[in-house]
């Protein structure tokens, strides 16, 4: 689950004292789940392997605030990046709190656009890797839609191009359940309030707790389907990529992950799981 993908990672820290009145969710948010790093340490490691060459140029999709695409930039003066949501007030935070801090350099490399990931457009297209992390593309609840997200991945990659999606899954996963986790300064809640076994819908929620007693409810609201790995690949396949491989975190042996994850075709069965999926075009 979100909450658990973060564990194994270390996080940015947020001032203190948090107060509900105080805190700004988006902040939280990113400090409790998001680790660019991770995923960015991964991609390169994984494309370079696969290409023979580093990535240079990567679109994130459903980018939220854009934090991956402005970490990427500062990596190297080779690296451009573009971010896509339609979320047009977390597009604005993000250029407010990351982009601002880029020097003139990194800043012309890098563009948040809000748009929508089905039509990318030619600006946000012939890129090495686009990246659909937090679980976002679960927003696509039948075949034909999450098909189509990714034909229009595929579409707009160079020919080479390879394509990196998180998961999550497990029995745990579907279930109602709520998850805490303790973070500098305030507790991230990941609750999973309803799933449909029939459908597999899931209402998830995440809400923060301070050490004051106050809290912010439903901070983040998420209406997803919880798609399954072999029916991934497959879209994936339908979709036009020619590979796909499985990469599974392992355990920390205290019931945890240890951030490491190796591909895989037989993994151990495991109540929660987390794992990339790696699409080459």
């Amino acid at each position: 689950m979100p909450g658990t993908n973060a564990t194994s990672r270390p996080r940015s820290r947020v001032a203190e004292p948090l107060t509900a009145a105080g805190a700004d969710p988006q902040r939280l948010y990113e400090a409790a789940v998001q680790n660019p790093d991770a995923d960015l340490d991964f991609m390169s490691r994984v494309y370079t392997r696969l290409r023979g060459r580093p990535p240079r140029s990567i679109r994130e999709d459903f980018c939220g605030s854009g934090l991956t695409s402005a970490a990427w930039v500062k990596r190297s003066r080779e690296n451009s990046a573009v971010g896509i949501d339609l979320d047009a007030r977390t597009l604005e935070w993000g250029r407010r709190h990351h982009l601002a801090g880029l020097d003139p350099e990194q800043s012309a490399r890098v563009r948040l656009a809000r748009r929508n990931v089905l039509r990318p457009g030619p600006d946000a297209s012939d890129v090495d890797a686009v990246l659909a992390m937090n679980f976002s593309y679960w927003v696509f609840k039948t075949r034909e839609a999450l098909r189509g997200y990714f034909e229009a991945v595929h579409a707009s990659m160079r020919r080479d191009g390879v394509f990196f999606l998180d998961h999550y899954g497990g029995w745990e996963s579907q279930r109602p359940q709520i998850d805490r986790k303790r973070c500098k300064g305030f507790t991230y809640l990941w609750e999973q309030r309803s799933f449909n076994p029939v459908t597999f819908d899931a209402d998830c929620r995440i809400h923060f707790e301070f050490r004051d007693g106050t809290s912010i409810r439903d901070a983040f609201t998420y209406d997803w389907r919880l798609w399954q790995i072999p029916e991934i690949r497959e879209l994936l396949s339908e979709a036009g990529f020619r590979r796909t491989s499985v990469f599974w975190e392992g355990d920390d042996d205290k019931g945890g992950g240890n951030g490491v994850f190796r591909e895989v075709t037989r993994p151990e069965v495991c109540p929660v799981h987390i794992a990339y999926i790696v699409a080459a075009r």
